[in-house]
């Protein structure tokens, strides 16, 4: 699909853009452990950084902390500070801060927690033995086992909430979708404890809003923002919820001919970010 001459009016004149990372702008590079950029994304971003127009890097995974995702970009050539790049933690630590939440059970790996712990949260282990847990947080967390479980359903039981990272079951690779970690962690303690998990990555409003923050915007910029992304159940979702546009890329997770729900539609599908590049 091409861009009409409204919508180029629109990306030129954006306050500022948000980029989903996996399928979107790059995909991870399992030979060096690192990223490869997708075609026209760095020459996107530079364009973005030469104009001086804000923008973030959103990705929904919790493997790594920010800066490790931002220095991944950075050494596939990407114009990216460690301040631009975000993860479901990072909204999640503002989140918990601001709803008074200090202790937290984090059933993810340490780059999961990292946000966390920076904040100043007292994160707790996934299997530590510990009393007055006020919410199980779930993110990347492959190591996930029986202990654990326990644990968690144990402060469950006992009042904490249950917030997650992310709740959809795939994400992009190089090698076609791969299974995330939360999604079926979250089925097992909802199963187990009847709580459902609030979602502080993308989709959410909390997510949105933690990126216009960090890109100084004010709530009422957000029909002003373009959110770039591969995922209808996340980018797509988010950008309609607040009333931002939305790019959606056949590069990653969404289909082409996909037939998708009036709420994870994009705004306008392209094949890939030419049109963007151009447009800009």
């Amino acid at each position: 699909m091409t861009l009409t001459a409204d919508f180029k009016t629109r990306l030129r004149n954006a306050a500022g853009f948000i980029f989903d990372m996996d399928g979107t702008i790059a995909l991870g590079d399992a030979k060096s452990g690192g990223h490869r950029a997708l075609p026209h994304a760095i020459d996107v971003l530079n364009t973005l950084k030469d104009s001086g127009k804000p923008f973030v890097i959103f990705t929904n995974g919790t493997a790594k902390p920010p800066v490790a995702y931002a220095n991944s970009l950075r050494n596939a050539g990407f114009p990216v500070d460690d301040g631009q790049m975000l993860t479901p933690s990072s909204s999640a630590a503002v989140w918990l801060a601001k709803s008074g939440i200090e202790k937290v059970r984090v059933l993810g790996n340490p780059g999961c927690a990292a946000p966390l712990v920076d904040a100043g949260l007292n994160v707790i282990g996934p299997s530590e033995d510990s009393e007055g847990v006020e919410a199980v947080y779930t993110g990347w967390f492959r190591e996930f086992d029986f202990i654990a479980l326990e644990a968690a359903c144990h402060s469950l039981w006992h009042g904490a909430r249950l917030v997650t990272a992310s709740n959809v079951p795939f994400f992009a690779t190089e090698n076609g979708r791969a299974i995330g970690a939360s999604f079926p962690i979250n089925a097992m303690l909802t199963a187990m404890t009847r709580k459902r998990p609030r979602i502080l990555g993308k989709p959410s409003k909390v997510a949105f809003e933690t990126a216009l923050a960090i890109m100084g915007l004010p709530r009422s910029a957000a029909s002003d923002v373009i959110v770039v992304g591969d995922d209808p159940a996340l980018e797509m979702r988010m950008a309609n919820t607040v009333g931002a546009q939305s790019i959606g890329l056949a590069t990653g997770i969404m289909g082409r001919d996909a037939a998708l729900p009036e709420k994870d539609r994009p705004s306008i599908l392209l094949e890939d970010l030419s049109p963007l590049l151009d447009a800009l």
